[in-house]
C-alpha cells in the first residue's frame, strides 16, 4: 500500500493506492497534486487575482471571465443551492442569487454590490474528483482519495476486499464509531464543528451550533447524475461534500426529501443520537 500527501487549499490531500508498481503510482499521484495546486489558484479566495477573488471585488453591474473550472464548480453550486433550498450557499448568505452565470461566454455578473464567495467545501471536492480522473487516466484504479477526511472518493479496492473500509466517528472521542462503510466507487462527505463554529447557517445568517456532524454517501454514479442536470462533468465527490455541509443545516425532513430524491444517496446526521437517512419507512414505501 501506497500512501501519499500533498498540502493544498488549507488542508491535506491524500492518494492511498495498491498498483503493484511503486515509482509508477509516485508518478501518477504527482500529477494528480499538480491538478490541485492549479486549481487553487483559480478556486481560492485567499490567492489574489484568482477567479473567486475577482468575483468578490464585482459591484453591481460588473462582471468578470472565469475558467472553465470554476464555471463548472459554480454551476453546480447553484443546482445544490437550489436542490437544498438554500442550505448550501457558497455566498454564505451575502446573496448568491444575485450573480449571473452566463456559461457560454464563462462569464459572472453581479447584480448587487457585496457578494462574496468561499467555494469552500464545494472546491475541495471538485478537487477530489479531478485527481481521481488523472489516475485512472494513468491506469491507477486500486485508489482512495481524500482531501482532509471530509471529501472521500474511493474507486476500486484493493485485491481481495469487498470496498474500502472507511469509519464515521464520533467528533469529540473519535474512537467511538457511530457506523462502518465499505467503498467501491463511492464517494463521502463529512462536515462538521470539530473546528469551531466554521459552518453557517445562510438562512439564519448565524453558525452552526446544535449539529456537531454530518456524513453524505452515496454511488459514484448516482451522484454524477445529480452532475449531468446541472450540465457539468461529474464530480461526485464535491457533490457528497457540498450535502454533507447543506445537511448540517436542513430539518430532518427536508433529508428525508433529498435521500428519497435520489436512489442510493445516505446520511448519517449527529444531532444528541445518530440518525441515518433514508428511514426504513421510507425505503419501504418508495
Amino acid at each position: 500500500m501506497i500512501a501519499l500527501q500533498h498540502a493544498a487549499m488549507a488542508t491535506r490531500f491524500e492518494i492511498r493506492s495498491a498498483h503493484p508498481d511503486e515509482r509508477y503510482a509516485r508518478q501518477a499521484a504527482r500529477a494528480a497534486f499538480e491538478t490541485v495546486d492549479r486549481l487553487e489558484q483559480q478556486l481560492s479566495r485567499f490567492v489574489e487575482n484568482s477567479d473567486i477573488a475577482r468575483i468578490n471585488h464585482l459591484s453591481s453591474g460588473e462582471s468578470t471571465v472565469v475558467g472553465y473550472e470554476t464555471m463548472q464548480c459554480l454551476r453546480l453550486a447553484d443546482l445544490i443551492y437550489a436542490d437544498t433550498r438554500g442550505a448550501f450557499d457558497v455566498s454564505v448568505g451575502t446573496g448568491f442569487e444575485s450573480l449571473e452565470l452566463v456559461p457560454d461566454e464563462f462569464l459572472v455578473r453581479a447584480r448587487a454590490d457585496g457578494v462574496r464567495l468561499d467555494l469552500g467545501a464545494i472546491g475541495k471536492g471538485y478537487a477530489v474528483d479531478r485527481m481521481a480522473e488523472i489516475l485512472e487516466d494513468w491506469e491507477v484504479t486500486q485508489v482512495l482519495v481524500d482531501a482532509g477526511y471530509s471529501s472521500v472518493l474511493a474507486l476500486d479496492p484493493p485485491s481481495g476486499l469487498g470496498g474500502w473500509p472507511l469509519t464515521l466517528s464520533r467528533p469529540a472521542t473519535p474512537t467511538v464509531i457511530l457506523a462502518r462503510l465499505e467503498a467501491r466507487q463511492q464517494a463521502l462527505g463529512a462536515s462538521g464543528l470539530q473546528k469551531g463554529e466554521h459552518i453557517w447557517n445562510a438562512r439564519d445568517r448565524a453558525p452552526v451550533r446544535s449539529r456537531p456532524a454530518a456524513w453524505v454517501s452515496a454511488p459514484r454514479s448516482v451522484l454524477g447524475d445529480i452532475c449531468r442536470v446541472a450540465g457539468v462533468e461529474a464530480s461526485a465527490a464535491a457533490v457528497a461534500d457540498a450535502l454533507s455541509t447543506a445537511f448540517m443545516v436542513n430539518a430532518f425532513d427536508e433529508i428525508e426529501r433529498c435521500c428519497r430524491q435520489y436512489s442510493g444517496l445516505e446520511a448519517w446526521i449527529l444531532e444528541g443520537e445518530v440518525r441515518h437517512f433514508p428511514t426504513p419507512e421510507s425505503r419501504t414505501t418508495t
